[in-house]
């Protein structure tokens, strides 16, 4: 088997005021063709699939370039289009071949495409021909297009959100495109558009539960693979949405049978899954009321959904209301890194913190810190099991009991070693904030005596009323049309 191999991916915010462009993936996960390293990442997961194949059944892989973007905003059109060419000139260089496996986002947006990984699938397919097998590993915020779907095999959307199984699901990847190629299966796709977008916690039920039922529909005669695509919220093109993707094996009113099916399923438990959380002040009075740590999220500012990372409005009503024995990183502020290492450990000084990139990252806190601890090139835990991400120069600085971990490579928060590297133990923390809207559960759930979802002012706002959305198709729940 002779399998050529990528990654293509960022998750764009269309709303975010920090344009994606080549800086952009080369601070992220980079890697020219044939240089990924002994590990896999987030998104190369395919990529490492394929390796473990050619170990164990003798395929021959030709990789091509890896390339990941913290999301952000729209992705610069040369970005894009210089990416784009180079995967589809390693591909043509690498014919013929019996496979294609691509690693992708699927909320891809740049300027000029608002559907990037179906621009980027269906010029795949135009060079290898009908012949050749194509298939596609997607994040589950996805935008899931007909394009995306035409031009693929196949396509297998991670079930997890926080997402631990993307490896997993590029195994499953692997192994169906396989069989395809030995003609064992045919599989025949069927998309069911719920008419909503919700964000589905997988940790906790209805979520939890919706897993459980697509995996036991894949247990299914002729059921291949049972996909749902949350959709991204702050992504305005039209394929945006929450939909359900189902392949049986040849047999097309099986598929729609089933897509639908999980769509009702997921349509029945839409208040449940809504967005809507208390504001700042709820969430602290209520965290005052709980024994500590509590670890309240502020998924308004998460880098990992395009924001910024500097917002200041938890921060500041910490101190407003003179809540001390309290943490909260990762803000971004490599001007605040910078003064802080120039002064070293122990030094105290007048510093402004954050509220640098727009009106939603709301005005800089100005405070005299004591600069506790510093960490060169610092890393945490990612998101995938044994690897890290670059959280760059950081150090962490305290004012009146409130710890902050200051980063000068945008990031959100993932493992609990953001603010442990930087010696604060949070667990002898009343409270512990984080920029991050989920993926920080996996770790944080572990040390947190309850945690809370709250709804700050920021790029990433759970209001999604509040956006001036212009492209989406409607009926969209629970957004109600401008006009």
């Amino acid at each position: 088997m002779r399998v050529f191999t990528a990654t293509l991916a960022t998750e764009t915010n269309t709303f975010a005021p920090l344009p994606t462009g080549m800086a952009s993936f080369k601070e992220g996960t980079y890697y020219e063709a044939g240089t990924h390293p002994d590990a896999p990442t987030l998104f190369s997961g395919p990529l490492w699939a394929a390796r473990e194949k050619a170990k164990s059944e003798g395929w021959t892989v030709i990789e091509g370039l890896v390339a990941a973007a913290q999301p952000a905003g729209v992705t610069t059109r040369p970005t894009y289009e210089k990416l784009r060419d180079q995967i589809l000139s390693e591909l043509k260089a690498a014919l013929p071949v019996d496979m294609v496996l691509v690693g992708l986002h699927g909320a891809m947006v740049a300027d000029g495409y608002d559907d990037c990984e179906g621009d980027l699938l269906g010029r795949i397919r135009s060079i290898v021909g009908p012949d050749v097998v194509v298939g596609a590993a997607h994040d589950p915020h996805c935008h899931l297009t007909d394009a995306m779907v035409s031009a693929a095999d196949i396509l297998v959307i991670w079930k997890q959100y926080p997402h631990t199984d993307a490896v997993e699901r590029a195994r499953e990847l692997c192994d169906l495109c396989e069989r395809i190629r030995k003609r064992q299966i045919r599989p025949v796709p069927a998309v069911v558009d719920t008419g909503m977008i919700v964000m589905v916690h997988t940790t906790r039920d209805p979520g939890k539960a919706i897993v459980a039922h697509m995996q036991d529909m894949e247990r299914r005669n002729s059921i291949l693979s049972v996909s749902l695509a949350h959709g991204f919220p702050w992504g305005d093109v039209p394929g945006m949405g929450t939909k359900a993707l189902v392949y049986a094996d040849g047999d097309e009113a099986t598929a729609r049978a089933a897509a639908g099916e999980l769509a009702t399923l997921v349509s029945s438990h839409r208040d449940a899954l809504s967005l809507n959380h208390p504001g700042i002040d709820a969430t602290l009075d209520r965290a005052s009321t709980l024994d500590g740590p509590v670890v309240i999220s502020d998924g308004a500012d998460n880098a990992g959904g395009g924001a910024p990372s500097d917002s200041t409005f938890l921060l500041r009503r910490l101190f407003d209301r003179g809540i001390r024995d309290a943490a909260i990183g990762p803000l971004w502020d490599p001007i605040a890194v910078s003064i802080a290492m120039n002064a070293g450990v122990g030094a105290r000084l007048p510093l402004r913190i954050g509220g640098k990139i727009g009106p939603l990252s709301g005005d800089p806190v100005d405070r005299d810190w004591l600069v506790k601890s510093i960490v060169p090139d610092m890393r945490q835990t990612g998101m995938v099991e044994g690897t890290t991400a670059d959280c760059g120069d950081s150090v962490l600085v305290e004012c009146d009991g409130v710890d902050v971990v200051l980063v000068s490579i945008r990031g959100q928060a993932l493992g609990t070693d953001l603010f442990t590297n930087l010696g604060c133990d949070i667990t002898r923390k009343k409270i512990v904030v984080v920029k991050s809207s989920q993926h920080f559960y996996a770790h944080y759930s572990k040390i947190a005596r309850h945690v809370l979802y709250c709804s700050a002012p920021g790029v990433v706002t759970m209001d999604l009323n509040a956006i001036e959305f212009k492209k989406i198709t409607h009926p969209r729940w629970p957004i109600v049309p401008s006009n």
